[in-house]
């Protein structure tokens, strides 16, 4: 149960839960904005769980982004990635450099998860860039709600990399879309937006990064709403008859991405 506070008391501070995976490069953008700029008197991170990227094997990843990147684009990738490494820029590190509590999982469905979870006493669960859908369970631990921060229109660009396929659709701009979590894969109500301008000829490198950082403070505004309320705001449900669900690019994507214009790097 939330706490309602005494006449003339200010409301204790949201309860909030963080699911993330572990990228030192792009997400751990979003939360260099995001851990210095939560307001700590109206939202409480109560724990921060990051699992591995794709929530497979490194190799696998490396795998994926040498497939994706090609080897030019990779070879300038994996400099960064290795300094960001070495120089210990994880999101885990950057939790506890300000404070907010590490909450381990081998998998955030599994029964032992979820009951450390249910201790925190979250009131809403936050995923961003979270390598497992959430399933029941988890879902129903919140008392107000899970919200997933996604960089795509929904349900147009529902699934992977929808930087990239928005990009690639020559839109004018990319649509950051903060909605309500249900089982099925981006499907539930709208809560809010941000639109992120593209430039004709573009790089997904700087609208990756531009999103994450520009999303941190959207969701923020997201979660100062809740906390003033302590309630789901009113969301737009999704009209599923224009939804699609795109799967990650494969190189034949990549060409056809040169091909109008934008870069990877």
């Amino acid at each position: 149960m939330s706490s309602i506070p005494a006449p003339n008391q200010a409301p204790a501070p949201l309860r909030v839960l963080l699911v993330t995976e572990n990228d030192p490069l792009y997400v751990r953008q979003f939360f260099d904005v995001f851990f210095a700029e939560v307001p700590r008197d109206q939202i409480e991170l109560v724990g921060v769980t990051v699992s591995r990227a794709f929530h497979e094997p490194l190799k696998k990843t490396a795998q994926r982004v040498l497939r994706f990147y090609g080897l030019f684009d990779f070879a300038r990738l994996l400099p960064r990635y290795l300094f960001a490494k070495l120089t210990g820029q994880s999101i885990s590190k950057l939790a506890v450099k300000h404070g907010f509590p590490l909450l381990q999982a081998a998998s955030v469905n599994s029964q032992e998860y979820i009951d450390a979870v249910t201790a925190l006493r979250p009131e809403m669960i936050v995923s961003v860039a979270a390598p497992e859908i959430f399933k029941s369970p988890l879902l129903r631990v919140a008392t107000i709600g899970c919200l997933n921060i996604h960089s795509g229109r929904i349900p147009e660009y529902r699934g992977m990399m929808p930087t990239f396929w928005q990009m690639l659709e020559e839109q004018p701009f990319v649509t950051v879309t903060v909605h309500e979590m249900v089982e099925k894969l981006d499907s539930g109500g709208i809560v809010d937006t941000l639109q992120f301008p593209l430039h004709k000829r573009d790089s997904l490198d700087r609208v990756i990064s531009g999103t994450k950082q520009q999303g941190a403070r959207l969701m923020i505004r997201v979660l100062r709403k809740i906390a003033s309320t302590r309630s789901m705001p009113a969301a737009t449900p999704l009209d599923m008859s224009k939804a699609r669900l795109f799967k990650f690019p494969q190189p034949t994507d990549v060409q056809k991405f040169r091909a109008v214009g934008h870069r990877m790097i």
